[in-house]
């Protein structure tokens, strides 16, 4: 049987994540134990608040060590909201410089829109050959939040030439530690990133490369077209036979 274990950090819709799973009749746990964490299938860190304050709660119980072994072992994470910003290199909420994960190169900004925070419905970009999207390239999606992994803003047509996201690990391949390097990973492909926009900023709204998988928007809470999400993801998973449901909002 296939197990998943939502990473219990402090912060997130963690329930809300752990009972679209159980609807799915996918059993999820919630825990924060390190050793039940690498031995999952498939780990889910969820996430909401400030940039900040969600590094500090993954900083606690080990969780940023946990999520960068499972990156260099080539195990399943899924990142959700603030659980996607949080893996690239480095986040700027409230005016402060937060290092983040480091395993997606690039910066989360505020999002340059007359009204912030962006929240409800809406469409998304998916690139072809997406698993994570497959099946609901045409559905929309619920995002709730004010700052993004950015590729353009001021303008534009949403056209412009995307930046290098490629998967990054430490040289080691073990933990990084302050100021270590970190490089592509020879473990994963060009990565497949979904795009999406709001007022004049383009941003990541979804991401596969390898063992990594995220989203800025909240599958939990987008009904159908969120569960076949999840079964997608599930079904990447070692050993997973888990039908999709119906394609839907």
């Amino acid at each position: 049987m296939t197990r998943i274990q939502v990473l219990d950090y402090g912060f997130g819709n963690v329930r809300s994540m752990v009972h679209a799973f159980s609807q799915l009749g996918i059993d999820a746990e919630l825990s924060a134990d390190t050793d039940l964490a690498m031995s999952a299938d498939g780990l889910v860190i969820p996430g909401v608040g400030a940039y900040g304050a969600c590094m500090a709660g993954l900083r606690a119980v080990g969780g940023d060590r946990i999520i960068r072994d499972r990156i260099a072992r080539g195990l399943p994470v899924l990142g959700v909201c603030v659980g996607l910003q949080v893996m690239f290199q480095a986040g700027d909420e409230d005016g402060h410089d937060e290092p983040g994960l480091g395993l997606i190169p690039g910066r989360v900004t505020k999002l340059d829109a007359d009204v912030v925070p962006h929240m409800g419905w809406d469409e998304v970009q998916v690139p072809q050959g997406s698993k994570l999207m497959d099946g609901v390239e045409d559905q929309r999606f619920y995002f709730v939040h004010s700052y993004a992994a950015m590729v353009a803003q001021g303008g534009g047509d949403g056209r412009e030439a995307g930046p290098d996201l490629s998967l990054l690990v430490p040289v080691s391949g073990r933990d990084r530690k302050d100021g270590e390097r970190m490089e592509p990973s020879g473990i994963a492909p060009a990565p497949l990133v979904t795009w999406a926009g709001y007022g004049r900023s383009r941003f990541v709204a979804a991401y596969e490369c390898g063992p990594l998988s995220a989203t800025q928007f909240h599958p939990e809470k987008s009904a159908m077209a969120g569960a076949r999400l999840l079964t997608n993801w599930v079904r990447t998973l070692s050993g997973n036979s888990t039908p999709a449901p119906e394609k839907g909002e």
